[in-house]
């Protein structure tokens, strides 16, 4: 079951020549130990300014002056206790420790503990590896499992679920000898009781001395907090079922498990608990098959991943704070192309460091997905993605990336970044999607946080720059704004146009050329697709240090809003779009912005000329659009056309001329 022979760092730093790969390692080495520092001091920083009564406030429900802990009844009178009788029995000691002196022990405890975890998960990963990635691979562990939710959520909370965790890594992959292992994984099971799954795997894999030890150390806990709380111990095992029955509102998206899910799902009563029990027998049955399978592959971190991925679906109730097993499903390897490994990885770690409304729109149609990403993320590494052996011909040679040739540059130091060349294939379109959403998120975030985290926060700053740019367009005689806004105002054709222009073509357009471009010209995809998402972070820079009123909301001046109607300036938050977007990022606009690209994209691929004059009306049209329906000023379409050609500007830069291929591979 073990993985085949580790192989210890050696010389961290090598022995090789100055500037060679050894020492190339070596500083990205440190550069991450750096970055693995600097997000542990920020997330103890976080925990530790929070107001008291706001941080740890698991912990102070337990054990503090007024905690469950402290009654003489039982813990589960209160519903505010949902650990096993084993886990009361461990911490009620803590109950007479200072407040201020356990939240700080606590914290840093805590920090101690994902590092640890860190440390035996890098060590751990299935062999061979690099000796890049041996050196490597710690700083990168500690700094995901920071950076995941579960790790902040316990360090917010004051939870307890690192150990369990912890014990069965250590368990697996640090204590020698099966009676030993089997213990440390007994007592993660006493505190958390769905670890008993791993006792199976050890059985199935041939370790069934490890796997008696894990039943003993377990009944042993279990037997010594029996002894100890008679009472909360029947409460527990008996009238709420292994604590089944614990924990407010098991119906809510914070329950990651089947059981959580069938509950939203409208599920309750004997049918639930029968699907439940259906679905989470099929759950162990499948994904425990597959935790066997590769561990004797000599995956044994994977299988791990599995088992407890598993876990956390047949639990009753899993909380945030119990999901570090999703993030270790990272290691597995997925698809047979080069371009298709980034895939899972990428997915599993934006799935569990970013909130579900990060990862999918705030729509009904995806809500059933949305409210249940982390338990289905988990799903799929149970009996679902097909994780390669390490006997699959690709496992280790995946299918190689098709390049194209470079071209050379007019300037020699171009490209600054020699090894981002350009590929030819077509890119995994799982992968492309995802980013794409979660960029757009990240878009959105920013333009509401441009404004202080508020609608309206930044409304008299806007306006202030709305005077201001008004003032310039004034000075060169391009304020057109007024005319032509009433001008479509009093036509209706003319204002029926360009209110459908203004509020359909903005997202079609875009999403429709990067289409055609994935099935057509992969490479071009690539190139085209750069250069939007660099002039799309250029614009959030400009919202972000240049709020500006567009002229809709510039009261003073007189202009009509011909696609949101009248404006009730008298409100903190007025029009119908201002409850879903910063209405105060029009500088630069990336409406225009955004429509030139599409532009400048056709007009220098298609092969057509009438397809280029067309694609050029796109633009053509926008600026139209948005002077005539009052929702930006003509400087604004020229800080989008400038944002529009620094993106191109900089991906040349970056990776060279494009390859001009007329088409590429799939």
């Amino acid at each position: 079951m073990a993985n085949v022979e580790h192989r210890g760092p050696g010389d961290a730093l090598g022995a090789g020549p100055a500037g060679g790969p050894e020492s190339r390692t070596g500083a990205a080495r440190v550069v991450l130990w750096l970055i693995a520092a600097v997000l542990a001091v920020r997330q103890v920083t976080d925990v530790l300014r929070t107001p008291e009564g706001e941080r740890l406030t698991d912990l102070e429900t337990w054990i503090g002056p007024e905690g469950v802990l402290h009654v003489k009844g039982s813990f589960y009178d209160a519903d505010k206790f949902t650990g096993t009788p084993f886990a009361g029995l461990v911490l009620k000691p803590l109950t007479r420790s200072g407040e201020q002196a356990l939240g700080w022990a606590w914290t840093f405890g805590t920090l101690g503990l994902v590092v640890a975890l860190g440390l035996v998960a890098a060590r751990a990963l299935p062999q061979p590896v690099t000796r890049r990635t041996s050196l490597l691979a710690a700083p990168v562990a500690i700094s995901l499992l920071i950076l995941s939710l579960p790790v902040r959520n316990t360090l917010h909370l004051g939870q307890t679920s690192i150990l369990p965790v912890l014990l069965v890594l250590l368990g697996l992959f640090a204590v020698r000898g099966e009676r030993g292992s089997g213990v440390l994984i007994g007592i993660g099971a006493a505190l958390q009781p769905t670890m008993l799954l791993f006792a199976a795997l050890l059985w199935f894999t041939g370790r069934k001395r490890a796997a008696v030890s894990t039943g003993a150390g377990f009944a042993a806990c279990t037997a010594l907090a029996w002894a100890a709380m008679p009472r909360d111990s029947s409460t527990y095992w008996f009238h709420h079922l292994g604590g089944a029955g614990l924990g407010a509102n098991p119906d809510g998206n914070a329950n990651q498990s089947l059981h959580g899910m069938l509950l939203r799902f409208g599920a309750e009563g004997p049918l639930e608990i029968g699907l439940f029990l259906a679905l989470s027998a099929a759950v162990v049955l499948l994904g425990l098959r597959r935790a066997v399978y590769y561990a004797k592959d000599g995956q044994l971190l994977l299988a791990v991943a599995i088992t407890g991925c598993v876990a956390v679906a047949v639990s009753p109730t899993t909380w945030q704070h119990q999901l570090l097993w999703v993030l270790f499903a990272v290691v597995g390897r997925v698809g047979r192309r080069q371009s298709d490994r980034y895939m899972w990885p990428v997915a599993v770690v934006l799935v569990s460091t970013l909130p579900a409304k990060m990862m999918l729109p705030n729509m009904p149609v995806t809500e059933p997905i949305r409210d249940n990403v982390v338990l289905i993320a988990a799903l799929a590494a149970a009996v679902v993605v097909p994780f390669l052996s390490r006997t699959h011909p690709q496992y280790r040679s995946p299918i190689p990336t098709d390049y194209a040739a470079p071209v050379p540059a007019r300037w020699k130091w171009v490209p600054l970044v020699p090894f981002w060349r350009r590929v030819l294939t077509r890119p995994n379109l799982l992968l492309e999607l995802l980013l794409i959403r979660v960029g757009y998120s990240a878009y959105q975030q920013v333009r509401l946080a441009a404004t202080g985290g508020t609608i309206s926060g930044g409304r008299a700053n806007a306006e202030h720059h709305g005077e201001q740019v008004h003032a310039i367009e004034r000075f060169l005689h391009i304020d057109v704004e007024h005319w032509f806004n009433h001008l479509t105002a009093r036509t209706g054709w003319l204002e029926d146009f360009f209110n459908f222009y203004y509020t359909s073509f903005h997202f079609v357009v875009p999403l429709t050329v990067l289409g055609v471009l994935y099935a057509r010209r992969p490479g071009d995809y690539r190139w085209a697709r750069s250069a939007l998402g660099f002039a799309t972070v250029l614009a959030l820079i400009g919202f972000w240090a240049y709020p500006l009123a567009p002229p809709r909301l510039m009261p003073e001046l007189g202009f009509v809003d011909t696609v949101h109607g009248v404006q009730d300036f008298t409100q903190p938050d007025y029009g119908t779009l201002t409850a879903l977007t910063n209405q105060y990022a029009a500088m630069p606009s990336l409406h225009f912005g955004w429509s030139l690209w599409c532009g400048l994209v056709i007009a220098i691929i298609a092969p057509r000329w009438w397809m280029k004059a067309l694609g050029l009306l796109h633009p053509f049209f926008t600026i139209c659009a948005i002077v005539g329906t009052g929702n930006h000023w003509v400087l604004d379409a020229a800080g989008g056309a400038a944002v529009v050609g620094a993106g191109f500007g900089l991906t040349y830069l970056l990776s060279g001329p494009r390859s001009g291929s007329r088409a590429g591979r799939p």
